[in-house]
C-alpha cells in the first residue's frame, strides 16, 4: 500500500528544477533519434500495403483459381466417379468375404470349442476337481484350521501381556529422559532466539539506513523524474514524427499522382480504352460466338453418336436374344440397311450383304 501511494504521488508530482532543466534537451534529442525511425516505419508500412494490394492478393486469387481448376476439380471428379464406386465395390466384396470367413470360423473353430468346453472340460473340472476339493476343505481343513487358530490365539494373548509390561517400563524411562532433554534444549533455544532477534534488529536498521533510504531518495528525486521525462519525450516525439512523416508521404503521393497517375490515366482514357473496345468488339466477341457455335455443334454430334450407339446396342441384343416372351420384333424383317441406288442408312436395321443382293438379281435374270 505504501509503495502504491508513493508511485501515485510521484506520477502527479509537481515539476522540479531538475525536471524543467532536462525537459527540452531530452525532447530535442529524442525527436532527432525517433524521426528517422518513424519515417522508415511509415515507408515500410506503405510499401507493404501497396505490395499486398497490387501483387499478393491478385496472385493469391489466381493461384487459388488455378489450384481449384487443375487440382480440386479433378480430384473431386476422381473421388465422386472413380474412388467412391471402387470403395463401395470393395466394401461390398470385403463384407461378403468377411461373412464367409466368419461362418467358416464359427463352423470349424467356435462350435467345436463350445462343445469341448460344455461336454468335456466343465464335467471333468466339476466332478474331478471341485467336488473333491470342497469335501477336503469341509471335512479336513476346516477343523484343523479352527484348532490351530485357538492355539495361536492363546499363545498371542500371553506374549502380548508379557511384552506390554516390558514396553510400559521402557516407555516410562524414556519419557522421563526426554522431558529432561527437552527442558535443557528449550533453555538453549530461548537464548539463541534472543540473540538472533537482537542481531536481526541491528542488521535491519543498518540496511534501512545505509541502503534503502538512499536508494528510495535516488529513485524518487532523480530516476523517476528523468524516466517520466524520457517517456513523455518519446511519446511527443513519436507524434511529431508521425505528423512529419504523413506530410512527407502526402507530398510524395501528390508528386506521384501528377507525375505518374495523371499521364497513365490519360493514356488509359485516350489509347488503352479505345484499343480494348476495338479488340473486344472486333476479335473477342466473334471468337466467343464461334466457340459457342462449335460447342453446340460438337454437343449435337456427341448426342447423335450416343443415340446411334445405344440403338445399335439394342438391335444387337434383339438379334442375339430375340424378343421378350417369344413375341415378334417390332422392326420389319427383311428390310436392308441400305437401299439400292441410295446411301441412306437405317439405324435400326442390320446391314444386308451386297453379295446376297447380287445373287438374287442373277437368279431373277436366269
Amino acid at each position: 500500500m505504501d509503495d502504491s501511494k508513493h508511485q501515485a504521488l510521484d506520477r502527479y508530482a509537481p515539476d522540479t528544477a531538475l525536471t524543467r532543466l532536462i525537459r527540452i534537451p531530452v525532447r530535442i534529442v529524442v525527436l532527432v533519434v525517433v524521426l528517422p525511425v518513424r519515417m522508415v516505419w511509415d515507408l515500410l508500412s506503405a510499401a507493404w500495403h501497396a505490395f499486398d494490394r497490387v501483387l499478393l492478393r491478385p496472385l493469391g486469387r489466381g493461384l487459388a483459381r488455378l489450384a481449384d481448376t487443375l487440382v480440386l476439380t479433378p480430384l473431386a471428379w476422381l473421388y465422386a466417379n472413380v474412388l467412391t464406386p471402387l470403395g463401395h465395390g470393395a466394401a461390398w466384396l470385403l463384407g461378403k468375404v468377411g461373412q464367409a470367413i466368419a461362418r467358416l470360423f464359427t463352423t470349424l473353430v467356435v462350435a467345436p470349442a463350445v462343445a469341448l468346453w460344455r461336454y468335456v472340460l466343465v464335467p471333468v473340472a466339476r466332478y474331478g476337481v471341485v467336488v473333491p476339493v470342497v469335501w477336503l476343505y469341509g471335512a479336513v481343513l476346516t477343523p484343523v484350521g479352527r484348532g490351530a487358530a485357538w492355539v495361536f490365539g492363546k499363545a498371542r494373548q500371553g506374549a502380548a501381556r508379557f511384552l506390554g509390561g516390558i514396553w510400559q517400563g521402557i516407555a516410562w524411562t524414556f519419557g522421563l529422559l526426554w522431558q529432561g532433554i527437552a527442558w535443557a534444549f528449550g533453555l538453549v533455544w530461548q537464548g539463541i532466539a534472543a540473540i538472533g532477534r537482537g542481531l536481526w534488529t541491528v542488521v535491519t536498521w543498518l540496511v534501512t539506513t545505509l541502503l534503502v533510504a538512499p536508494a528510495c531518495w535516488l529513485y524518487r528525486h532523480i530516476l523517476a523524474p528523468v524516466g517520466r521525462e524520457i517517456a513523455a519525450a518519446v511519446e511527443v516525439a513519436w507524434r511529431i514524427a508521425g505528423y512529419l512523416s504523413r506530410a512527407v508521404g502526402r507530398g510524395i503521393a501528390w508528386l506521384a499522382r501528377h507525375l505518374i497517375g495523371v499521364p497513365v490515366a490519360w493514356f488509359h482514357r485516350t489509347v488503352g480504352a479505345p484499343v480494348g473496345h476495338f479488340v473486344r468488339d472486333a476479335l473477342r466477341a466473334p471468337a466467343r460466338r464461334a466457340a459457342a457455335e462449335a460447342g453446340r455443334v460438337a454437343r449435337g454430334a456427341l448426342a447423335t453418336a450416343r443415340e446411334t450407339v445405344r440403338q445399335a446396342r439394342r438391335d444387337a441384343w434383339r438379334a442375339l436374344a430375340g424378343g421378350a416372351g417369344g413375341a415378334r420384333s417390332r422392326e420389319p424383317l427383311g428390310v436392308p440397311a441400305r437401299t439400292l441406288g441410295s446411301t441412306t442408312t437405317v439405324p435400326s436395321a442390320a446391314q444386308a450383304s451386297e453379295t446376297s443382293l447380287l445373287v438374287e438379281k442373277l437368279v431373277k435374270q436366269g
